[in-house]
């Protein structure tokens, strides 16, 4: 993405990209979309929920902010993006550059900060390397193009992880950090090949302390990540497989190598304004509808684990440049305040009628229904839930042309049946609990930096059929003297673990220096992993992260054995 393609901003280039035609190739007019569509109440078919049948463990929805370019966030409204009450965004994922110099690290530091206070996943892309590490070349028509040089492959790769350490060194533990933005639609910074993308994971991104993402192609061209999977080294050393999705085709939403060859790797959606950056398109209606449907089709059809937006605040993004919420914003707050991290999508009858759009997701016992109806008239609609037993209270809230995610009277679920009138052009996310008790979706404590573990004594998880225990996955970056890891545990049994601690031995030499996610200790030898207060909680099928940084003095072995409250672990 360039500074910006419409706003008024001074100083920003006001350029018009093909990205403006790209972004709306595939999309029907509103107007011609909607004008076949009936005016009077329709009945749809019922949507049938599986509340066993676990798809992607959602890492969140956000956006981008970019101080350098169009100025950062006030303290305001880093609540209004990153909280979870009424009136709030509840953003649970932040999307930063990185500077071309250390000189701009900072620029960006203080709402990354308020962030990562607030429990927000943060992560980082860089436009350029440092210009003495870029050379210029002729690529097509394109006299000045550029690229990283090869001789500064290596430094290149530590300047990534100085900027992560720079972070984390200022209370922001980047969980992920991009080889390059778009590195396919580079008119105006950095070109990389796939070859070279591919190279470079090989040989230099081990040295960087925290996961590695690539490639961010512009349009999700396959031939871009492609490469990667079908590299085992390459794919050993990258975390997450990032992508954007101008004027990407619905029908080029699956990805079904990522599906053969990407265990254990993450899929994460990174950037895309939609359907267009028109000034103050914010607000356009019933337009906003188009990005609740983009929305719904990035989780179910291309599986996707994050959804990020470009500019936070944008008059056409989803906080306008007052500080309010803009209508697409209150689309996205349907999906965001809601469907939290670590909850994990399950199937759901997508398109139950014309216009339709229904996707589900399971938090421990909360279930969470996100439902868009494009059509002019309303739609009476079913949902039948199955995998466990739902009777009870269902909070909802409501996004039409004359309100923004606002509350509703509670609803009533019985047996696992609920039916509901959809609004004309609206959208609906309703909240429930399999235990029938009232659900708390937007908790009122939020963690912070350093925040208190809360360990259950006496956790009973269980076990899966055949006696296997928990499973968990390590995964390690070195260098030199030191690296750091990253830990999943995921619940493999039946019912919800509720406070965890996971003990292993570290090889000898190594000594933790920092934790995030986690409380750690004692710092070497036999340690215990405790849960902190907002993920003590693992559904069964759902799955934590935690990680740490530590010194090594040449053994960079891994520990060969687990333990979760006890029960022995299945190694991945």
């Amino acid at each position: 993405m360039t500074q910006d393609q419409n706003g008024p901003a001074a100083g920003e280039r006001k350029t018009l990209s093909r990205r403006v035609v790209l972004t709306t190739l595939g999309a029907l007019p509103v107007a011609a979309a909607t004008a076949a569509l009936g005016a009077t109440e329709a009945s749809a078919a019922p949507a049938s929920i599986n509340l066993s049948a676990s798809r992607q463990t959602i890492k969140g929805y956000g956006a981008m902010t970019h101080a350098g370019w169009i100025g950062d966030l006030t303290a305001a409204q880093r609540e209004t993006a990153f909280g979870t009450g009424e009136g709030r965004l509840g953003f649970s994922v932040l999307r930063i550059p990185v500077g071309e110099s250390q000189a701009d690290w900072s620029r960006d530091l203080a709402t990354a900060k308020r962030a990562a206070e607030l429990g927000v996943t943060v992560f980082a892309s860089p436009w350029n390397p440092p210009a003495s590490m870029i050379e210029t070349f002729t690529r097509g028509s394109q006299t000045n193009a550029k690229r990283l040089r090869a001789s500064s492959y290596a430094a290149y790769a530590q300047y990534l992880n100085d900027f992560t350490v720079y972070m984390r060194n200022n209370g922001v533990n980047l969980y992920a950090i991009s080889v390059q933005n778009e590195p396919d639609y580079a008119h105006d910074w950095t070109w990389w090949t796939s070859a070279e993308i591919v190279k470079f994971l090989k040989e230099n991104s081990g040295v960087i302390s925290t996961r590695v993402m690539a490639p961010e192609s512009f349009q999700y061209v396959k031939s871009m990540s492609d490469p990667i999977l079908n590299d085992a080294t390459a794919l050993a050393n990258v975390d997450i497989i990032g992508a954007h999705l101008y004027g990407t085709s619905y029908s080029n939403f699956p990805y079904p190598l990522f599906k053969q060859k990407g265990a254990g790797k993450e899929l994460w959606m990174t950037e895309v304004y939609y359907p267009n950056s028109n000034a103050n398109s914010g607000d356009a209606w019933p337009e906003a509808l188009d990005v609740g449907e983009h929305i719904h089709r990035s989780m179910v059809d291309a599986e996707f684990q994050t959804y990020v937006w470009w500019y936070l605040r944008r008059s056409y993004g989803p906080m306008r440049e007052d500080g309010q919420i803009s209508k697409r914003g209150a689309i996205m707050a349907q999906y965001a305040r809601f469907v939290r991290p670590g909850y994990v999508r399950v199937d759901a009858t997508a398109n139950p009628a014309s216009n339709v759009y229904v996707s589900a997701y399971r938090g421990g016992n909360t279930v969470v229904i996100v439902a868009v109806n494009k059509n002019t008239s309303a739609v009476s609609q079913q949902f039948t839930l199955s995998g466990a037993t739902a009777s009870g209270s269902v909070q909802n809230w409501l996004t039409d042309g004359s309100r923004n995610v606002a509350p509703q009277s509670a609803l009533t679920m019985s047996n696992g049946s609920l039916t509901v009138n959809l609004p004309a052009r609206s959208v609906m996310t309703f909240v429930t609990s399999i235990n029938g008790t009232t659900p708390t979706p937007t908790p009122t404590v939020t963690p912070t930096a350093t925040p208190t573990p809360t360990p259950t004594p006496t956790p009973t998880p269980t076990p899966t059929a055949g006696g296997s225990g928990p499973r968990v996955g390590y995964t390690m970056n070195s260098w030199d003297s030191g690296f750091t890891a990253s830990i999943s545990i995921t619940n493999t049994g039946t019912s919800t673990i509720d406070g965890w601690t996971l003990v292993f031995t570290l090889p000898s030499g190594q000594s933790i220096t920092s934790a995030w996610s986690a409380t750690i200790s004692p710092t070497s030898g036999q340690v215990s992993a405790r849960n902190v207060s907002y993920n003590g909680t693992i559904a069964p099928g759902a799955t934590v992260e935690i990680g740490f940084q530590a010194s090594h003095t040449g053994n960079t072995a891994k520990p060969t054995a687990f333990t979760l409250n006890g029960i022995p672990c299945t190694v991945a």
